[in-house]
């Protein structure tokens, strides 16, 4: 059973910065693309970046480009979201999405593209 579970999540100041951390206890998911997606209050769940199985090819949302940076680790079977410069505008719940699909390069940005979901870890940033 996939089970990703988020960590890294927390409170920082305007223009900090955090890493995320997904991984799935259990079982490897070198074989997954992954994704990272965020819910702010009262808004839809949306796509911050994502990344391919092999780890080649990424995609962000305009809002986090240049500041946020999403890779993977295989050995660890870990994929990280490093957030840097962050804003106000940043704070929501953060969750890790992932893909068991067989095109190793492909970025996927819809959050029906995926089947696994983390719970999610809130990051908060104060003014």
């Amino acid at each position: 059973q996939v089970q990703l579970r988020e960590s890294g999540g927390g409170l920082v100041q305007t223009g900090g910065s955090l890493r995320l951390s997904c991984s799935d206890s259990g079982r490897a998911f070198s074989g997954y693309a992954m994704g990272w997606f965020r819910q702010a209050p009262g808004k839809e769940r949306e796509i911050v970046a994502a990344i391919s199985l092999r780890g080649i090819n990424t995609d962000y949302a305009d809002s986090v480009r240049g500041r946020f940076t999403i890779s993977r680790n295989h050995t660890k079977d870990t994929v990280y979201l490093q957030m840097n410069d962050l804003k106000p505008e940043d704070t929501a719940v953060y969750y890790c999405a992932g893909f068991d699909t067989y095109r190793a390069d492909k970025v996927y940005l819809r959050e029906e593209d995926y089947p696994y979901w983390g719970q999610g870890t809130q990051v908060t940033v104060s003014a």
